[in-house]
């Protein structure tokens, strides 16, 4: 017997044996953990239409429709676009799901519009304008984006492809609303964001799964990436403050066979990069798809900097029934180098060295003592199953494990006149470990003529992170060592070769951390003719953290029991108009911050178990316009006030801190015309210190936020013009802006003003300062680029990034004298692309 005469006779698949198997396949994922207890917004995994012939392709497919679904009896007629795809299992998309009347189709209707679809498509974008989202992977999202009453910004495939976003950090670099941050002593070097002004480094998903811990992260194996902005507590379980991202994996399809092969060449970082996509559909029941990617290269702008990776991602989707999908994944990615942890800062100038200094390619680092690592790994696995046409029962299960391990030098403290720097080591080795469960059901019923659509779950998850440091890395012939290992360079020739003859070793006392996390969620849409929907939600999550070093010589632990909710409200004038009003809450728990060393990084202290968790309360108001059919323009006000954050000053730690963030936030996405594609936005915020220990940090702003930042991405197809396919020539470009950010201790623009115990300023003579924050300047970057495709199945693509080759940083430190990460510089790169 082969796969293809597995399937079983329809009357046995309806029978109670389907329900068996089905009901038994979404048990055992939940079973495994449910006695464990990060929370999330879970995955969909992308199932299309079985047995579909394969398409003939070219480089960017052409969508081709593949059905066409019964009308909805609703109020506006559904647009041609409004679902790109497919849940898994076959479950439709958030739009399709729903479609029906009274008693009608629920989840197992087809969608009300024609689908386009194809292997190599993104199965959660719009085909005709693949820079546009039409809905996001979770089942929680049961409603497109253009109904969906909060701003959500998504890098569809496409996107990301022509923003040359192989990174996480390129990511924050040139998305808007979105700014990058800083490793520092007390919490580990990798992915941090800042979404709307908080920290968002654990606030990172995976599929739906919280990534918890900080990690670097690639994006060869990824599909989509969604970042909802303003709390999300209720789909995603503690922090969120300013908001959450999601990583959609790439899965498997049924669809048909596909391979696709990049090879990158860069010339001014001597980049070498090739990336591997290949779908093998075995039966109609069983395909399985193969992710892989080689780099080997420098950073643009930087002397010896290095940024090694590999990585591999393997899919299965498995379908023995026509109601039951059975999905593996697994992933493991590598990376390695030599780190850059920034260069020094003038304070005297109040400005980064590299502005007139230095030459912005001096590395402060040691070739004989730094390295870094990085390694993920983590498998999932889904069942679900299609109860009837209105119950679809889904089950995730991940286990991961993540590995930081750095030896760095940090640039802080320089002597200008002496022409001096210091450079202080900073070092970790990180384990951190999630094995995480959700479960939950989707449910659709009708009360008369408002159809509801339900999805009830609960969510087991245990977090573990060991940590600690290097010893042993000072260099005998720099004089005498002193505590941190800290070495006197020249400030304009740094002594990048000393030698370091013994060995560093990890300090055998570590911290050890541990969360388990038990949650339960309600979410409701009630959806009145397509006229009026109200959205709402509650979760609750009952969080225990803990944590003790290896000696046993220092413990805390903290227990709190979290309840959140949001409620929404759409009116849809028009069909391709949504107006929105939406309340939101959040809470940070202690120690939410798993990679945090002490309470003002959002650690676990003895200090600070006491507290109780800062709460975030956000307001919204937006208005959605789906223009010229495929693209989708969002206008929002918003504010976001937040009580109870914990602040540490003259080793006083408190928990009564308050402040505010409010703004604006424009974005677009789509295309203008069938040429031209657009995607980006525009988010203008302001923020204020409402209470805190230090009096005079009352009235001041946020640290570490662009309270101002745009960016553009928009292309345009002109094959025609060279007597080619309109696709067979893409001419594109990309506009960053961000405003100055200013820097200071506690998350607030204070310049690192020394506080005495009262809470009032006490300059010293090494930080005569009181509220001058440290500033990084503002910056325009531009980016171009041109893409050709030679035939149906061959493409080329040159990118020339940071064209003008402008000097500017990722982000800096929070001391009077901070340490501050620099930007690559300009950087081109040629890329082949084989398609069949």
């Amino acid at each position: 017997m082969s796969l293809r005469t597995l399937r079983l006779p329809s009357t046995a698949r309806d029978g109670s044996a389907a329900t068996a198997l089905g009901v038994a396949a979404i048990l055992s994922s939940t079973v495994a953990l449910a006695q464990d207890s990060s929370t999330t917004l879970p995955p969909v995994k992308v199932d299309a239409p079985r047995e579909k012939p394969r398409p003939v392709s070219p480089l960017k497919p052409k969508p081709t429709p593949v059905a066409v679904a019964k009308p909805q009896p609703a109020h506006h007629t559904a647009q041609i676009n409004s679902s790109a795809g497919q849940h898994s299992a076959g479950a439709t998309s958030a739009s399709a799901a729903t479609a029906g009347g009274p008693g009608g189709q629920g989840i197992a209707s087809a969608p009300s519009v024609p689908l386009f679809i194809q292997a190599e498509a993104d199965p959660y974008a719009d085909p005709v304008a693949p820079y546009r989202a039409v809905r996001l992977a979770s089942n929680k999202f049961t409603q497109p984006i253009l109904n969906q009453p909060r701003t959500v910004t998504v890098l569809t495939r496409e996107a990301l492809d022509d923003k040359n976003a192989w990174n996480f950090r390129e990511i924050g670099r040139s998305t808007a609303g979105v700014t990058l941050g800083t490793g520092e002593g007390g919490n580990a070097f990798g992915d941090r964001f800042f979404i709307r002004g908080f920290d968002a480094r654990n606030d990172i998903f995976v599929d739906g799964i919280r990534d918890p811990g900080v990690n670097v992260r690639e994006n060869f194996y990824t599909e989509q990436v969604e970042i909802l902005r303003g709390p999300g507590s209720t789909f995603a379980g503690r922090g969120t403050t300013g908001g959450a991202i999601n990583i959609v994996t790439k899965q498997a399809n049924t669809i048909s066979d596909f391979v696709d092969l990049k090879t990158t060449g860069g010339v001014s970082d001597q980049t070498k990069r090739v990336t591997l996509d290949v779908n093998k559909v075995i039966s109609p029941i069983l395909a399985v798809r193969a992710n892989g990617m080689f780099q080997n290269a420098n950073v643009a702008g930087r002397d010896f900097v290095t940024d090694d990776r590999n990585g591999a991602a393997g899919s299965l989707v498995f379908k023995p029934l026509d109601n039951l999908t059975l999905t593996a994944q697994y992933t493991h990615v590598y990376l390695n180098g030599l780190p850059d942890f920034g260069v020094p800062y003038n304070r005297i100038y109040n400005r980064p060295y590299p502005e007139g200094v230095v030459p912005r390619y001096v590395w402060y680092g040691f070739v004989n003592r730094d390295r870094q690592s990085y390694s993920q790994d983590f498998g999932t696995f889904v069942a679900q199953y299609r109860y009837s046409e209105n119950l679809m029962l889904t089950s995730r299960l991940r286990q991961g494990t993540s590995v930081i391990d750095y030896i760095g030098s940090l640039a802080q403290s320089s002597d200008f006149l002496r022409g001096t720097v210091t450079l202080g080591a900073q070092s970790r080795y990180q384990v951190t470990n999630v094995l995480d469960n959700q479960t939950e059901a989707n449910i659709n019923f009708y009360t008369g003529p408002i159809k509801h659509e339900s999805v009830v779950g609960v969510e087991f998850a245990r977090e573990g992170v060991s940590r600690t440091t290097y010893a042993g890395l000072n260099s005998e012939l720099n004089g005498i060592p002193t505590v941190g290992g800290r070495l006197t360079c020249n400030l304009y020739l740094p002594c990048n070769y000393l030698p370091f003859f013994g060995n560093p070793y990890r300090n055998p006392n570590a911290t050890n951390i541990g969360v388990n996390t038990s949650s339960g969620y309600v979410i409701e849409t009630a959806n009145y003719q397509d006229i009026v929907l109200a959205n709402g939600g509650v979760r609750f999550d009952d969080y225990n953290i803990w944590n003790r070093d290896t000696f046993g010589t220092t413990t805390a632990k903290s227990h709190s029991f979290m309840t959140n909710y949001n409620g929404g409200l759409v009116l849809k004038p028009l069909k391709d108009v949504s107006l929105y009003a939406a309340y939101a809450t959040s809470t940070n728990p202690v120690g939410a911050e798993l990679d945090g060393g002490a309470a003002n990084y959002g650690g676990l202290t003895t200090a600070v178990q006491i507290f109780p968790p800062q709460y975030n309360r956000a307001k919204e108001i937006g208005v959605k316009w789906q223009a010229f059919g495929h693209l989708l323009a969002t206008a929002a006000l918003f504010r976001t006030d937040v009580s109870g954050a914990r602040e540490v000053n003259s080793g006083i730690t408190t928990g009564n801190a308050a402040y505010y963030v409010q703004g604006a936030d424009l974005e677009v996405a789509g295309n203008i015309t069938d040429r031209w594609s657009v995607i980006g936005g525009l988010v203008v915020m302001q923020s204020k210190v409402t209470n805190s220990f230090a009096y005079s940090n009352i009235g001041l702003q946020l640290a570490n936020v662009a309270h101002e930042s745009f960016s553009l991405l928009s292309k345009y197809k002109s094959g025609d013009l060279i007597g080619l396919d309109l696709d067979g020539l893409e001419i594109g470009g990309q506009a960053i802006y961000r405003s100055k950010i200013y820097g200071g201790n506690n998350l607030i623009a204070n310049g690192a003003t020394v506080i005495n115990s009262s809470g009032w300023p006490a300059p010293t003579v090494a930080n005569p300062f009181v509220n001058v924050p440290t500033i990084l300047p503002s910056y325009w970057r531009f980016d171009v680029f041109a893409e050709a495709n030679l035939s149906k199945n061959v493409g080329l693509k040159l990118t020339v990034m940071n064209l003008f080759d402008r000097t500017y940083y990722d982000a800096f430190y929070q001391t009077a004298t901070p340490f501050t990460q620099m930007a690559p510089g300009r950087a081109a790169y040629l890329e082949a692309h084989v398609n069949f």
